[in-house]
């Protein structure tokens, strides 16, 4: 791939733009907001110039419901020898470009993707090389897809740092309803809850409910776009969910009871729920896309001034301790917070001796 076309450049083109031009490749930039084009420009993303003749690849980074029109205006117009889009639903765009009555020979140029990565920022600016690294990205082929553009996709995944993952789009769908668009939507509920709610009890707030509702940041006009072009699979794992929802609050009003049987089985409807999270949550992939593995968290008590998190780091890697992964939780109205140090359970112990030796205070 020597010459690309970013059409779109938001978060997620802007970030593929950025990293193929890091590879060398010329990238040319579009958007229907020649401010944003402009903005990506000027990061290095590519030029907001028009290309000559057709690119070897154009990458449709428009919201999901305005793909398909845009894939067809870009296959007409011929503006490459390969098309793919990187919106997060996939069987939308290829029925749309079906029912328009496109030319299977401009369909078979057309392969839909998803790279499964992105922030609760949108927008050029928000945009990284790096947005994509080690992260699946889901190609969607067909038996019509030409090989060559099947190539030129996987030449993208591989210059975005990516991992490709082949599935079938319908199949797709689904597993994204199921890992990210329910999860966004659950989130959002979570966190309306406190829009209202007193101060003192928002004061309270801890690292569970900021876990939770991190990604209810997210940019509402997107993911409405996103929602409305997989609103089917959605709805379906949501009442599942709301099933679940109504045995447990059947469950909690039980222990409210005066009747031991009534408690009791309350309490197992509860217990069921927690133990069936513990086995949903075992098999969330774990480091670099591995199988779970436990590890031990070591807290460690740490000022909030420059430099101490380096500190630790350094002291850990003195110690010959490999930090699998790091969490930090910021203590309410102090200049202090709790970093957890998770590392093999093996290393816990070698870890907490050695920091203790170098003056810093462990938490249980």
């Amino acid at each position: 791939m020597r010459t690309a076309l970013v059409i779109g450049t938001g978060l997620i083109g802007t970030s593929a733009a950025l990293a193929l031009t890091s590879r060398g490749v010329t990238v040319h930039l579009d958007d229907h907001d020649p401010e944003q084009a402009r903005t990506a420009a000027a990061l290095g993303a590519g030029t907001g110039a028009p290309p000559e003749g057709p690119v070897d690849l154009a990458v449709i980074a428009a919201p999901p419901a305005h793909v398909a029109a845009v894939l067809a205006d870009a296959m007409e117009r011929g503006l490459a020898r390969g098309y793919l889009d990187v919106a997060s639903v996939k069987g939308g765009p290829r029925r749309e470009l079906e029912a328009r009555g496109l030319d299977p020979a401009l369909l078979s140029l057309y392969l839909g993707t998803h790279p499964m990565s992105g922030r609760e920022k949108s927008g050029p600016l928000a945009a990284t090389a790096d947005l994509f690294e080690g992260r699946p990205w889901v190609l969607t082929p067909t038996r019509d897809t030409d090989t060559e553009v099947l190539n030129l996709a996987l030449e993208l995944v591989s210059h975005c740092r990516a991992v490709p993952v082949v599935m079938d789009a319908v199949a797709h769908d689904r597993a994204v309803a199921l890992v990210s668009h329910m999860p966004q939507l659950v989130s959002s509920m979570v966190a309306a809850r406190l829009e209202h709610a007193e101060e003192a009890a928002v004061r309270l707030c801890g690292q569970g409910i900021r876990d939770v509702t991190r990604i209810a940041a997210s940019d509402p006009r997107m993911w409405i776009d996103i929602l409305s072009a997989n609103p089917g699979p959605v709805a379906d794992i949501l009442a599942d969910l709301s099933a679940d929802l109504d045995e447990t609050v059947r469950a909690l009003r039980a222990l409210q009871s005066a009747d031991q049987d009534e408690r009791r089985t309350g309490g197992q409807g509860v217990a069921d729920v927690l133990r069936r999270g513990n086995a949903g949550q075992v098999r969330v992939p774990g480091k670099h896309g591995s199988a779970p593995r436990a590890y031990e968290a070591v807290v460690v008590l740490i000022d909030d001034q420059p430099g101490q998190l380096a500190r630790i780091f350094a002291d850990a890697d003195r110690a010959g301790i490999n930090v699998e992964d790091v969490r930090i939780e910021h203590a309410a109205g102090q200049q202090a917070g709790l970093v957890q140090l998770v590392v093999e359970p093996k290393a816990a112990p070698l870890l907490k001796e050695a920091l203790r030796e170098r003056g810093w205070a462990l938490r249980q």
